[in-house]
């Protein structure tokens, strides 16, 4: 599990499928009102709490996107408090006021802050006879996106055990980078990094 804040009310949770696994939860469960997955929450409330000072009391929007094969993201937005309502201290900490988002997205999607770890995945990734993908650049960051295969889940992974080594999992959608994003190379982008730049 892997915490890092986005801004003063903002943070993102990446749950890779072993988190899960661990805990007993099925990718299905987190769609489904269980005490596993509130469990879960609290554990994910408390290291925020714990490793960024992230106060999950009041009102909370949370998105959950499911990343082919990688695991979850997680985004938990803090409200502002409207009730002036005098609560218990205690028993406010204890209620969590959620609305669930919940998102799939098909794109393996990676970000590199240097250049030369993305050529690099790139340099691996073709070597196993993958060729496909857009290339973007948003805040500071590559992201590369390749859609999974339709027949070759163990090709997947293995991508993906690459691209993790270089770079990130993130949830940013294509939608998002088409908009705000510069987009570098628009198709076959591992191949092309390959072709333009040797290793």
């Amino acid at each position: 599990m892997k915490i890092e804040r986005l801004s003063l009310d903002k943070i993102r949770i990446f749950l890779t499928f072993d988190d899960l696994t661990e805990r007993g939860i099925q990718k299905e469960d987190m769609w489904r009102e269980i005490p596993k997955v509130h469990e879960l929450f609290s554990e994910m409330m408390e290291q925020a709490y714990t490793e960024l000072g992230f106060d999950a009391s009041g009102p909370l929007a949370v998105e959950v996107f499911q990343l082919p094969a990688q695991g979850m993201v997680v985004i938990v937005t803090r409200g502002k408090v409207q009730s002036t309502d005098a609560v218990d201290e205690e028993e406010a900490e204890e209620v969590y006021e959620m609305e669930v988002t919940l998102e799939q997205s098909d794109v393996i999607s990676y970000a590199f802050h240097d250049f030369e770890h993305l050529l690099k995945a790139s340099h691996i990734a073709f070597g196993i006879g993958i060729t496909d993908g857009a290339l973007y650049h948003y805040k500071d960051k590559y992201i590369l996106q390749i859609l999974p295969s339709e027949s070759d889940e163990s090709r997947d992974q293995a991508l993906i055990a690459i691209l993790s080594e270089f770079g990130e999992a993130t949830s940013v959608t294509t939608a998002v980078l088409d908009e705000y994003g510069k987009r570098i190379i628009a198709e076959s982008a591992v191949k092309s990094l390959c072709e333009h730049f040797r290793q």
